[in-house]
């Protein structure tokens, strides 16, 4: 499965990952790839959890980018 993770850097220089479609999956790395790195474990042991819990998996978040000419 794929999901989308939005990135952003704190006041402190950490990156800060999370995934919109997975509440509260949020990890966080000293570099943009750390932080990649651990949300991608993150996002494992979530699913696992819900797997275990007979909970459903939310589907992952598509979207389109759109070109606007102006």
């Amino acid at each position: 499965m794929k999901y989308r993770v939005l990135i952003e850097q704190d006041e402190d220089g950490v990156y800060i990952a999370e995934v919109p479609s997975l509440p509260g999956c949020i990890s966080q790395g000293q570099t943009r790839r750390e932080a990649l790195d651990n949300i991608k474990e993150a996002i494992a042991a979530y699913l696992e959890s819900l797997e275990a819990h007979n909970e459903p998996v939310p589907p992952p978040i598509s979207e389109e980018i759109v070109e606007v000419s102006v």
